[in-house]
């Protein structure tokens, strides 16, 4: 479709950087608004809140996709989330690395992304180790072990996306519609929390459809990708270093969109506040939680947001998988936190 919009300054791979600056823009806003974020969704003390709020978002995403899907706009059929042979030990494995990773920063790579524009030098800390260990994990020293987890695999064939098969798919679709209006009818949320987690459930759906039908060109195709963080992540990383020699592209859009908007939003509520490290200790527990979460977030397949809200939208069962370790890795993390920090990070009773 892209060729039929005129452009004629920018081509696809361009002007994506453009496009997901507004969705990182939209994605910022509204996650710092209603402190969106996975951990928080898991732990917190107001977790049944922010777990409304998250399944709210992801519901709407995945009715909003399988929309897109239906509509034949755009098809996943070669996409890697629906892959037939899913690498169980590597997801497994990343997932559960991931999940203990954001109990130690104390929250996931989006949430450290839209908090960096707040003016918390540890969730920028947290950002650049994140990108470096999972740019390693893909084309480093670290992609040795990425390959030797990765060898074991479970064929599922066209079972790998539920959206292959129409029984699944409505049983699927059904089910987060069904969720949407539980929790609109009974969790009793502050209308501003519905407002921004429909935002975000939304946003999760305009980047596969700019990404893979508005922004679309035959000649010069781009990846098929919307909101997530890990890749993105390395590809801002990577921008920042050879900018005269690597073209700004998705991920450098979303990722500046995420910062920038969450650092006006911080601003406009009077909550921007520069906040660093309080003691060694916690550097080092910072930055292992880094660089777990970079680690597993490529093993994985994704982050909560990437294999997540946008992975489980397109109804991809490796998605699904990686979130479930996800939480289990967090969960466990949470329980024994107390313990792990005095055995690893040395820290006193």
């Amino acid at each position: 479709m892209f060729e039929t919009l005129g452009i004629e300054n920018l081509n696809s791979s361009s002007a994506s950087f453009y496009f997901a600056l507004v969705l990182g823009g939209l994605f910022g806003y509204s996650a710092e608004k209603i402190k969106f974020c996975f951990r928080r969704a898991l732990i917190n003390d107001d977790r049944s809140q922010a777990l409304f709020a998250w399944l709210f978002a992801l519901a709407i995403a995945t009715l909003g996709t399988q929309a897109v899907i239906y509509k034949g706009w755009v098809s996943f059929e070669n996409h890697r989330f629906y892959s037939s042979e899913i690498p169980y030990l590597a997801i497994a494995t990343g997932g559960f690395l991931f999940g203990i990773g954001m109990i130690f920063t104390r929250g996931c790579i989006s949430r450290m992304t839209v908090l960096a524009g707040t003016g918390n030098i540890r969730a920028l800390f947290v950002i650049l180790i994140f990108a470096v260990t999972a740019h390693s994990t893909m084309k480093g020293p670290l992609s040795y072990p990425r390959l030797m987890l990765s060898e074991p695999t479970l064929y599922l064939g066209e079972f790998a996306g539920l959206a292959n098969n129409s029984i699944l798919q409505t049983v699927s679709i059904c089910s987060m519609a069904i969720i949407s209006l539980l929790i609109i009818t009974r969790a009793r949320l502050n209308l501003r929390i519905y407002v921004f987690s429909f935002i975000i459930g939304n946003l999760a759906v305009l980047g596969w459809l700019g990404t893979g039908y508005i922004l679309y060109d035959e000649f010069e195709p781009i990846e098929l990708e919307s909101l997530s963080f890990t890749r993105p992540a390395t590809d801002t990383l990577f921008w920042s270093l050879a900018s005269t020699s690597v073209s700004a592209k998705f991920g450098a859009g979303l990722i500046s969109g995420v910062i920038l908007s969450a650092f006006l939003s911080s601003l406009q509520s009077k909550r921007f506040e520069i906040k660093s490290f309080e003691t060694p200790i916690q550097t080092i527990q910072y930055i292992t939680g880094a660089m777990l979460m970079g680690f597993g977030g490529v093993l994985a397949g994704g982050c909560t947001m990437g294999a997540g809200i946008s992975g489980i939208s397109t109804l991809s069962v490796s998605a699904f998988f990686a979130i479930i370790f996800i939480g289990l890795g967090a969960k466990l993390a949470n329980r024994r936190l107390r313990l792990i920090r005095k055995l690893i990070f040395l820290e006193r009773a």
